[in-house]
């Protein structure tokens, strides 16, 4: 019975070891492949990033099979990093959706081994139309290398299929060069992240670059006490916040400290005599109106903190709203 569960143990672990050797040969092979790529990039790539960056409405990514669902993405990189452009299914174009192509677009066109059919109405139609053409294939003499206007060759890597025949190594390479296409024009534009955050105000990324007066609620009652109010209504205002702080204000009211359950706790002796200005933490950090909630959550982290005030822009002492990490960690 020993013998027989310590071969089944071995079978296990052999497994697991034949997995692996697998999954890194992939990885490995798709790497490698896409270090042929960095050394293949040439002026070609440059053209195509002028022509982009020159088009005067949109690009249209097309493809067929992997190459289309990759095509997709790449659209969708460009869409999201300030490049007009959609994806045009390469059979659905011969059927009635060339009417999306016209005068002014460009096409981006995907297929590693460009002989793919589907795509020679669509070249026939953009040679008539005067649309440019970027062809990204690995066959240069292929019908989509001679037709295209500027031709992004792949490098001729293998699959990482075991059989080298399903489509990865070379979908990958088609995958990192739209991003690279994509980022370049991008940067070639000059965009900042507040260009970005426009196109991205939902999900994770969005709730990142919003700014931090989107999240927190600007308007409310704040919990704030004067710097000479007692102990009570320190606690009562933390209370009722909610948030476990409460901000010190002089005559002026203006913002000069603020008080954690922490400083209660430490002053907890001074409970019939304290003051607010007593036992504050004066000259608190705050930021203004506006800060992406990314660089609210950095500040917080750096200064180990969980709570701050949000303040008037052009003001750091005149509080308008608080802010909580757990408000603004999704």
């Amino acid at each position: 019975m020993a013998t027989r569960h310590h071969r089944a143990r071995e079978q296990s672990l052999s497994n697991q070891a034949e997995i692996l050797d697998a999954g890194r040969a992939a990885i490995l092979q798709e790497a490698q492949g896409l270090t042929a790529l960095v050394t293949a990039l040439d002026h070609c790539f440059v053209q195509a990033v002028d022509a982009i960056l020159n088009v005067e409405r949109r690009v249209i990514v097309t493809g067929i099979g992997k190459s289309g669902h990759i095509g997709r993405k790449i659209a969708a990189t460009f869409a999201a990093t300030g490049t007009a452009s959609f994806f045009l299914h390469a059979s659905e174009a011969a059927h009635g959706d060339l009417g999306m192509v016209t005068t002014g677009d460009l096409l981006l066109m995907l297929s590693n081994s460009g002989f793919s059919p589907e795509l020679r109405p669509l070249l026939a139609y953009a040679r008539r139309n005067g649309v440019p053409v970027i062809g990204i294939v690995s066959k240069p003499h292929s019908p989509l290398g001679r037709a295209s206007d500027i031709m992004l060759q792949l490098p001729d890597a293998p699959e990482a299929c075991p059989v080298r025949i399903a489509p990865t190594t070379s979908t990958t390479m088609m995958l990192a060069l739209g991003d690279a296409l994509a980022l370049a024009v991008m940067q070639r534009r000059g965009l900042t992240r507040t260009d970005i955050a426009q196109w991205h105000p939902g999900g994770e990324i969005g709730s990142r670059i919003a700014p931090i007066d989107e999240i927190v609620a600007c308007g409310e009652p704040l919990p704030l006490v004067r710097w000479d109010a007692p102990m009570r209504d320190i606690v009562f205002e933390m209370t009722s916040g909610g948030k476990g702080v409460a901000g010190v204000i002089g005559e002026d009211g203006r913002l000069i400290g603020v008080i954690t359950d922490g400083d209660l706790r430490r002053a907890f002796d001074q409970v019939l005599t304290a003051r607010a200005v007593d036992i504050m933490t004066p000259d608190p950090i705050t930021v203004p109106s506006g800060t992406p909630v990314e660089e609210v959550l950095t500040l917080m982290n750096n200064a180990k903190i969980t709570v701050l005030f949000v303040t008037e822009v052009d003001d750091p002492a005149r509080p308008i709203a608080i802010a909580h990490i757990h408000d603004l960690v999704p």
